[in-house]
């Protein structure tokens, strides 16, 4: 027998209060994001930034998996929310490849428009609806973790997986994904109270465990650089193209352990209070499908990548990361930029609708769980 609604009972609905948390932790992250993209040219004229650069990638995109999970429901899919994974992640996907073919083709002078083959950043926005996809059969199994580290690690040895619809990182970071949904599944973070307690002692570990990671990341650069660590670390190509060993599934066991340490660090170190730029965290799609075009320029032109005087471009970038963060995410930026980031198409629904009904979601990760 179906449950009575709140309108048959009288009773008022309480909506879900957002968590501070994790819109610092989100906010957190799309700072790395944009902070990796713009070092990424000083990497190859400085120890010292391709050392943070290698610390971030360690970590960053797993940890934006992880707040993904936590925040997607197993359940069958309701109708509502097969539209939202059109209207919130299919639908920006295609705007926004298409604008990005358009740019390739107006400053470049040539373009190859072909919606399986991602541009730059755009390839997690179909990683994120394949994990959605798939979850509800994930939930099915004994073992869903176990099963996903398989997958990631079996797909290193398959060489026809590649970036075509961004399978191969997709089933890569798969894991960290199906870790965020059993965090909130096996309520993981109410019982162990994360939210509310102020561990200094763990606050501490995780700054040991930072600093110790961001040392071996740039005491031994040049071992990184010679492998080629970087390239490991997209989970974008097969063992057998990154000239690995047939040991090379231990490798990515490896890096997704660390992967998970230092994400339990970042998250220790998380602000749990609401700050002015906490909102932001709401925002982070505004950041993620914008970010692309201001660097885009300035990666082109060189003006990213000087031999000398690293020690001053270092810190500049890392400042400039995080104000351009700061700005994509204010409202003037979301207002002219709403109807491509937040389409809500009613003519593509056969009930027109369900594109109304979904309102605005500019965090298509969510960030509401009453724990």
């Amino acid at each position: 027998m179906s449950q009575p609604s709140a309108a048959t009972t009288g009773t008022v609905r309480t909506p879900r209060r957002r968590v501070p948390l994790w819109d610092n932790a989100r906010f957190a992250c799309i700072v790395l994001v944009v902070l990796g993209h713009a070092v990424q040219r000083l990497t190859y004229d400085s120890d010292i930034a391709l050392g943070l650069y290698l610390l971030v990638y360690a970590f960053h995109m797993p940890a934006f998996a992880i707040i993904s999970g936590y925040f997607s429901s197993s359940d069958s899919p309701s109708r509502r929310r097969m539209a939202r994974v059109l209207t919130d992640i299919v639908a920006p996907y295609v705007i926004f490849e298409t604008l990005w073919t358009l740019t390739k083709w107006l400053v470049e002078g040539q373009a190859n428009p072909n919606l399986t083959q991602p541009s730059w950043t755009l390839w997690f926005l179909l990683a994120l609806a394949i994990f959605r996809l798939v979850l509800p059969y994930l939930a099915l199994l004994r073992w869903p973790l176990v099963w996903t580290v398989a997958i990631s690690v079996a797909a290193g040895y398959w060489t026809n997986i590649d970036s075509t619809l961004s399978l191969s990182r997709t089933l890569g970071l798969l894991p960290f994904f199906t870790l965020g949904w059993w965090l909130a599944d096996r309520d993981v973070v109410a019982r162990l109270d994360l939210l509310n307690r102020r561990r200094w002692g763990a606050r501490i570990a995780a700054l040991g465990v930072f600093a110790v990671t961001g040392f071996v990341a740039w005491w031994f650069v040049d071992t990184w650089r010679a492998v080629d660590l970087r390239q490991w670390l997209f989970y974008d190509a097969s063992y057998a193209d990154l000239g690995g060993p047939w040991w090379s599934g231990a490798v990515r066991l490896a890096l997704m352990a660390i992967a998970v340490i230092l994400s339990v660090a970042f998250f220790a170190l998380v602000p749990r209070g609401s700050y002015w730029w906490t909102h932001f965290g709401q925002y982070t799609m505004y950041v993620y499908l914008l970010h692309s075009f201001v660097l885009y320029p300035l990666r082109e032109t060189g003006v990213l990548r000087s031999a000398e005087p690293t020690w001053l471009w270092l810190p500049a970038v890392i400042v400039g990361s995080v104000i351009v963060a700061l700005v994509l995410a204010t409202k003037p930026v979301r207002t002219v930029f709403r109807p491509l980031i937040e389409p809500r198409p009613a003519w593509l629904f056969a009930d027109p609708t369900l594109a109304a009904r979904e309102g605005r979601r500019s965090d298509p990760t969510g960030s509401k769980r009453p724990r």
